[in-house]
């Protein structure tokens, strides 16, 4: 018996489906048939056209008109979600009931108390539970944890990423309750400071929208304080719309002996002799990692590089925002922090 709850020892490939049809669903069925160690058996789309498309184009047997018809079909042994947010919680949770693995993109849930939930469901019924968070494999997070000790002991952080978009699109990932409270629907945001500094202790967060209709926004502006339980304090902006002018994506941390400077693509050391630059790997082919990495993990029996109790913590802290940027107070985090000591000595 694997991690997944199913036996695949006698050499059976496992039988996925595929729920989305966009980029990320894209990435995913190239990487399956590039391992080919998994099939992708059946798609679904709520845009049943999309779904006969893309099966098609892929070679999948089978394209289904929603996700349910999907669920339904017993020959699958597990599940890719990469639709939009909102529907991850319910679609995992009756992927769970209905005895199939789950591979999903973050976030897990636009709720901490559902993320919760859908952890302890997967547990009960001893089936594998993945998150993605493709930050962790990219370049830049990787250098940050082979430098970070170079800073000596971190004091504060500041990460930005915006993207300027005019005119804004009238798709869900501008649309508050499709996509959720940016930093849950962003959860990387939150999750690379995690995985780099540990448990949080408070956050104040505000958040700013210009709507245009039905839900949807022109504009989205979130800021974020997080102090962390070892003293660093880090600060974080993500925004995207018509109100942003200038596309960025940076990150920097301070510390006692020296702070580290990434700016797209490029790092840089800065210390009292001096500077030095830091290589930073790619950002292509993280999809595929993860996809190998997860079959890796179903057939061998090897471990994730990541939790999904690291990824519910992170959604915790996301929550944490959420209710500071609701009430205008400092509100502190009280679940406990599931990952290893991270490294910031």
């Amino acid at each position: 018996m694997t991690l997944s709850g199913l036996d695949f020892k006698s050499g059976r490939s496992p039988q996925l489906g595929l729920i989305g049809t966009g980029f990320v669903a894209k990435l995913r069925a190239e990487a399956l048939v590039a391992d080919g160690r998994a099939r992708v058996t059946a798609v679904a789309s709520h845009q049943p056209d999309k779904a006969r498309a893309f099966a098609e184009t892929h070679n999948i047997a089978q394209p289904c008109a929603n996700w349910a018809t999907l669920l339904a079909r017993p020959e699958l042994d597990g599940v890719i979600i990469c639709n939009i947010n909102v529907d991850h919680g319910p679609v995992v949770r009756a992927a769970l009931e209905a005895g199939k693995f789950v591979i999903v993109e973050y976030p897990l849930a636009l709720s901490a108390p559902e993320g919760a939930e859908l952890l302890a469901l997967a547990q009960h019924r001893h089936l594998l539970l993945h998150v993605e968070h493709i930050e962790l494999l990219g370049g830049l997070h990787q250098a940050m944890l082979a430098h970070l000790p170079q800073v000596g002991t971190p004091r504060y952080l500041r990460y930005c990423t915006a993207v300027p978009q005019r005119p804004a699109p009238q798709k869900w990932t501008y649309h508050s309750e499709l996509f959720g409270f940016p930093l849950m629907g962003a959860l990387s945001r939150v999750h690379r400071l995690t995985n780099l500094l540990g448990a949080v202790d408070s956050v104040t967060s505000q958040l700013q929208y210009q709507p245009s209709s039905a839900g949807f926004f022109t504009q989205c502006r979130c800021v974020a304080q997080l102090r962390f339980q070892n003293g660093v304090v880090a600060e974080v902006l993500y925004a995207k719309g018509e109100e942003t002018w200038r596309s960025q994506r940076w990150m920097e941390v301070e510390g006692d002996r020296g702070a580290l400077m990434f700016d797209g693509d490029q790092g840089t050391f800065l210390s009292a002799e001096g500077e030095s630059p830091i290589e930073v790997g790619t950002r292509r082919g993280l999809f595929a990692k993860d996809t190998t990495a997860v079959l890796d993990a179903l057939l061998e029996g090897k471990p994730l590089y990541v939790t999904p109790q690291e990824s519910l913590y992170a959604l915790q802290v996301a929550a944490a925002a959420e209710e500071s940027a609701h009430t205008g107070k400092t509100v502190r985090v009280v679940a406990p922090y599931p990952g290893a000591t991270p490294t910031t000595a």
